[in-house]
């Protein structure tokens, strides 16, 4: 029977990164490319709090400059991802790695707290092994963002209609839905739609969906 667990070649032997740990800086990195993506800007403050084996060999292991590397834009495998702290100094971007006692579901758990002048975010990370990653938490939101499928991510007001007019862009674009979960803080409040779509060209869209009232953000994840 063939097995099926395994997507392609890069599940079994790894991915291409600068070494040395596969869940430790290869997760990180990527870990720290998706916040950056979901934030939507530079940051100019990034508080990091590693837990449980993040927080015990984050420094040996690479985990810091990996996640400040993905935070600049940087892949797993950049030669300069060694220097990300220096280039993030460079940039005005204050970094501050909080080691927590905190115990999370899973060992190798970061959070980000973002902030741009008036604008902050709260992001759960878990690098869940062989350089895959979960988030796991948006301001607060339970998410389940595994980047495995093409994936639309929506912040946005929880106001009467939203979802409709998300779904009637997609529909003219002639995107079609997997999936799409929708949560709030409370009524009124900030929202935020995670939606799986067998598509993988969203140039055209993500544009458009921005343009909707209340939306605040619209981000594109593969």
């Amino acid at each position: 029977m063939t097995d099926l667990r395994y997507r392609s070649v890069f599940d079994i032997i790894g991915p291409v990164m600068v070494g040395p740990s596969s869940s430790h800086t290869a997760g990180a990195a990527r870990i720290g490319k998706i916040v950056r993506t979901i934030f939507g800007e530079k940051p100019e403050k990034v508080d990091i709090y590693l837990y449980e084996s993040f927080a015990k060999t984050y420094r040996g292991h690479g985990t810091d400059i990996a996640l400040v590397g993905g935070l600049l834009g940087m892949e797993p495998d950049d030669p300069n991802l060694a220097n990300s702290l220096k280039l993030a100094y460079e940039e005005g971007i204050e970094i501050a790695f909080i080691p927590s006692n905190e115990k999370k579901e899973h060992p190798n758990s970061v959070r980000l707290l973002l902030s741009a002048g008036k604008k902050k975010m709260s992001i759960t990370g878990i690098s869940i092994g062989g350089g895959n990653i979960q988030i796991s938490e948006v301001d607060g939101f339970k998410v389940n963002l595994t980047m495995g499928v093409p994936t639309i991510l929506i912040v946005h007001q929880d106001v009467p209609g939203m979802i409709a007019q998300v779904t009637n862009v997609l529909s003219r674009h002639n995107i079609n839905i997997g999936t799409m979960t929708v949560t709030r803080s409370a009524k009124g409040n900030e929202a935020i739609m995670i939606i799986e779509i067998d598509e993988r060209d969203v140039a055209e869209v993500l544009p458009e969906l921005r343009k909707i009232p209340h939306l605040h953000s619209a981000n594109f994840f593969d």
